[in-house]
């Protein structure tokens, strides 16, 4: 079996830069590339360039040691590993720019039996879609020779560096030959069962987990949709019913965010759009869950005659700077286009400053979330981020509370409210 010593990894972002600095710590070289040259930067200074816990150590330690570095430019190397964006158009088809792009910067360094890997969430087909883009590229090279693999990341922000390691793998081959060697360069870090399939049924299997996601998510969001029309407190219901020993329903929030739940499903509806029809449907039931939101905050709006709104959280999950597709974020920038006579403060407790997309806006503010709650009639909590736990009740009296994540439920008794707030923080 080919050992592979030197690897370049093409993207540095919430995939690539934590493999590429795991690998680094497994005594690999490892050649970081990104078009971004801010990350590039920060990189070789070792830094990082957003919020992961406990990657800044790998990062600074491979810099130190030799064996970690960043470029702009794709350097030759035994193995690469793509992990670039995979958004979708407008009719939801993937994008598949910056893999051929990711390709196009390998192509020349080919000499043949290097290990290409796909790590990017991608529609069933793209990896082979890969292996005949840098085919076209380099027809002097057997075919026999372009060794393309498949293998999704499955890990959660927040717990990136954890889960490289703990986690099971799928590792998905053009050919036997291409899966069994990426699980050897896999096997380097990872201590879990690492399982080989063809490219085909590894990318199928990460969609399906985000669908399967998506899935139960819309069920929990419907009812909480269901519950607010008939009065019930949706936290309770939901633990109620998960005491049944074969139930167990998640908790709903203001939509889907990130890179994965809210686009994978997508691409199963384009490759297979007759047959998806659960699929879709959850999308759609998820994709409106942020319009539901807004419409609750504008009647609170409407009824304190555009009194000022403390928005707490834009990532898209708790305790990250992450914005990817965040419905946060979505709700927080439409409600302050739809309302500009209506002042909104937010807290973000993960960024220091708001993103372009607010820049036009001058009702929007960015501050800290004592000043946010303490100067709004509304709170509107979008994230449950660990910071927003440490509000007291104290804190909260007297405001009209949209609790869209249910952190607060445990201290509704405790809250002097507004008649509107017991009303609105089953949201």
């Amino acid at each position: 079996m080919t050992v592979i010593k030197e690897v370049s990894v093409i993207g540095l972002g919430y995939i690539g830069l934590p493999t590429a600095a795991i690998l680094a710590a497994n005594g690999i070289r490892v050649h970081g590339v990104d078009v971004n040259e801010r990350n590039v930067v920060a990189v070789n200074k070792g830094e990082v360039p957003f919020v992961e816990p406990e990657l800044g150590d790998f990062v600074a330690s491979g810099i130190a040691a030799g064996l970690l570095s960043a470029s702009l430019d794709t350097k030759a190397a035994d193995a690469y590993i793509l992990a670039v964006p995979t958004p979708f158009n407008d009719d939801y088809s993937a994008d598949l720019s910056y893999i051929e792009a990711a390709a196009d910067g390998i192509a020349p360094l080919l000499t043949g039996n290097e290990l290409v890997i796909l790590e990017s969430t991608s529609p069933p087909g793209t990896t082979e879609h890969l292996a005949r883009h840098l085919a076209a590229a380099r027809p002097d090279l057997d075919m026999n020779q372009l060794l393309v693999a498949h293998c999704p990341e499955r890990v959660l922000p927040g717990f990136v560096m954890k889960e490289l390691v703990s986690n099971d793998r799928i590792v998905g081959g053009m050919t036997p030959r291409a899966a069994e060697l990426a699980k050897g360069l896999y096997e380097t870090f990872c201590e879990a069962e690492i399982l080989t399939t063809n490219a085909i049924t590894a990318e199928m299997s990460k969609l399906v987990e985000n669908s399967y996601r998506d899935v139960n998510i819309a069920f929990a969001n419907e009812l909480s949709k269901i519950s607010d029309k008939l009065g019930i407190n949706v936290w309770e219901l939901i633990d109620l019913a998960n005491h049944h020993p074969r139930v167990n329903i998640l908790q709903p929030g203001p939509g889907v965010g990130g890179h994965c739940i809210a686009v994978d499903p997508w691409f199963i509806v384009a490759a297979a759009p007759e047959e998806a029809q659960l699929i879709r449907q959850a999308r759609i039931t998820n994709d409106s869950k942020p319009h539901w939101v807004i419409t609750k905050v504008e009647e609170q709006i409407a009824e304190s005659e555009n009194s000022a709104v403390a928005l707490l959280g834009l990532a898209f999950k708790k305790n990250i700077d992450d914005l990817r597709e965040s419905p946060a974020l979505q709700i927080s920038l439409d409600l302050a286009k739809k309302n500009p006579k209506t002042r909104f403060i937010i807290s973000e407790p993960n960024v220091d400053v708001l993103p372009a997309s607010f820049a036009t806006l001058g009702n929007v503010e960015l501050t800290s979330t004592a000043e946010a709650i303490d100067q709004a009639v509304t709170v509107v909590l979008l994230v449950d981020h660990d910071e927003y736990s440490d509000v007291l009740p104290a804190q909260l009296e007297g405001k009209q509370i949209i609790d869209t994540r249910g952190q607060w439920r445990a201290m509704e008794t405790e809250i002097v409210a507004t008649p509107a707030t017991l009303e609105s923080i089953h949201a």
